[in-house]
């Protein structure tokens, strides 16, 4: 899911000097840094279209509205103004009271609540840890294909719903199965981690990054996927065969291996037991979150413009073209359907879905407050400054090398900011509009942002994610990072290939 830096108590026997602050504090701070430099970058603005997008060349200074007292107003409102703040016709500024279109990301907090309870209902009915426990077990006896179908599993959850934090709850089986064929502990970190990561880095519809990026970007969820789709093919199959080789390597002369075998864990291995068989209610279960995710996938694709190739084609008819309004309505009553088919009871479903809003607050709160950092950028008038500073070095590139710089300008960005939701609706209200100076698709930017993201929490030191496996495989974190940095630096040339393709073709 949402990746977020973890704050709580460190392993058991362990202790830390400081600890990376959580994203919610990280974006606190920025809010009070953003704030302050309102008070010294100047204010200003560009002519706009019908549709709101700036106008290349048109940027003039433009005094924002209101004294000292008013600006603290601002920066008091603005976890407020980015729930639901809306941005006035006539002055432009964002406020809870104004008249006009809404700003704030009440839709999208809603959606990840949403997706929070239907996730959770999902787990309650143990449907799909079982169903990863039985096809580990079938392939156990052959080595190669067990460890491709698992990473294939966990990147496909990755891409369609962010799957991260819950792969930690596999590595009490997914250990003992790779030690048991003869491999090391870290073929099993890179398994888990790698095949889940891969998937969230190249997302075609995880509602946390693409869903959040594209909202944040005013594009649609399904724009782009053809390259995300094609993308995630190839940075999967990449993945895989990476950790194949290793594998094999590790097999063939254990004496190769990164991190050797710790006493017992020979015998650890023998008692890896066959789990039972899926009953008929957890395989229909599965057969719904699989038809769930078909269906959401199926609505917000821009079928017409995808299949003609024609961005500005007519809609077909039956086409759908839904938003986060009606995917959050769509989750909410799956989750209901589900826990009915999974026979949960009322009380129980009901607990459940309460439970797993809650657990999904953290992220939706980031997106939140993330906003409210615009927001105040917005009263103050300068994000169109921000715009205006970098305008004329981006009008002269071309546009394959703007799509390669965005996604390494937001490398530094998602290593501050770890959690994808947040870093998405901080940087896409600078960068979308960037790309219509470049004359490049938003979604394009929208990939290269994720990709970026996606890279980072596949190493950086402030995820759960990456600490708590390397904790629970016993690899050591330094370790781990000597096993993956080759294929950070193959992942980061290939994205560069794809943005830039997509750039190209645009």
């Amino acid at each position: 899911m949402d990746q977020q830096p973890e704050g709580g108590t460190p392993p058991e026997g362990k202790r830390r000097g400081c600890v990376f602050p959580s994203a919610l504090t990280v974006l606190a701070l920025v809010t009070l840094a953003v704030w302050a430099l309102t008070f010294v970058i100047p204010s200003g603005t560009y002519r706009r279209t019908g549709d709101g997008d700036p106008v290349q060349g048109t940027y003039h200074r433009e005094a924002a509205a209101g004294d000292f007292l008013h600006r603290l107003g601002d920066l008091f409102l603005a976890p407020v103004n980015g729930l639901y703040g809306v941005r006035d016709t006539r002055t432009g500024e964002v406020a809870p009271d104004a008249v006009g279109a809404l700003y704030g990301s009440a839709g999208v907090f809603l959606f990840v609540l949403a997706i929070g309870a239907f996730i959770t209902v999902v787990f309650a009915t143990g449907a799909l840890d079982r169903g990863i426990e039985r096809l580990a077990h079938r392939l156990r006896e052959r080595g190669a294909l067990l460890i491709a179908g698992v990473m294939a599993v966990f990147s496909l959850l990755g891409t369609v719903e962010g799957f991260a934090e819950e792969t930690l709850g596999f590595y009490g089986l997914i250990v003992p199965l790779m030690l048991a064929l003869g491999y090391d502990r870290m073929v099993a970190t890179g398994t888990i981690v790698l095949g889940a990561g891969v998937g969230v880095l190249a997302s075609t519809v995880n509602p946390f990054a693409t869903g959040v990026a594209s909202s944040a970007a005013d594009v649609s969820l399904g724009d782009g996927i053809v390259l995300r789709f094609a993308m995630w093919c190839v940075l999967t199959a990449v993945a895989i065969a990476y950790v194949v080789r290793y594998a094999h390597k590790v097999r063939k002369d254990p004496g190769r291996s990164l991190v050797g075998f710790l006493p017992g864990d020979r015998e650890l291995a023998a008692e890896a037991a066959e789990p039972p068989e899926l009953t008929g209610l957890q395989k229909a279960v599965l057969v719904a979150v699989a038809l769930v995710f078909t269906f959401m996938i199926f609505s917000v694709i821009p079928w017409s413009s995808a299949l003609t190739g024609n961005s500005d084609a007519e809609p077909y008819g039956w086409e759908l073209g839904w938003s986060f309004a009606q995917l959050a309505a769509l989750f909410l009553v799956a989750a209901v359907l589900i826990g009915v088919v999974a026979r949960l009871g009322e009380q129980r479903l009901s607990a459940t879905i309460a439970r797993g809003a809650g657990d999904f607050i953290a992220p939706a709160l980031v997106i939140v407050l993330a906003r409210g950092v615009t927001a105040v950028m917005t009263n103050a008038k300068i994000i169109d400054t921000v715009l205006h500073a970098v305008e004329g070095a981006v009008s002269g590139a071309p546009s394959v090398v703007f799509a390669i710089l965005v996604f390494l300008v937001n490398l530094p960005l998602a290593f501050l900011i770890p959690s994808t939701s947040g870093h998405a609706t901080l940087a896409m209200p600078i960068l979308a509009p960037l790309a219509d100076f470049a004359d490049v698709s938003r979604a394009v930017v929208v990939t290269a942002w994720q990709a970026a993201s996606g890279l980072m929490n596949l190493w950086v030191p402030t995820t759960a994610v990456i600490m708590g496996g390397v904790a629970l495989a016993k690899v050591g974190y330094d370790k781990y990072l000597r096993f993956v940095w080759p294929l950070l630096v193959v992942l980061a040339v290939l994205i560069c290939g794809f943005v830039a393709l997509g750039a190209a073709i645009g």
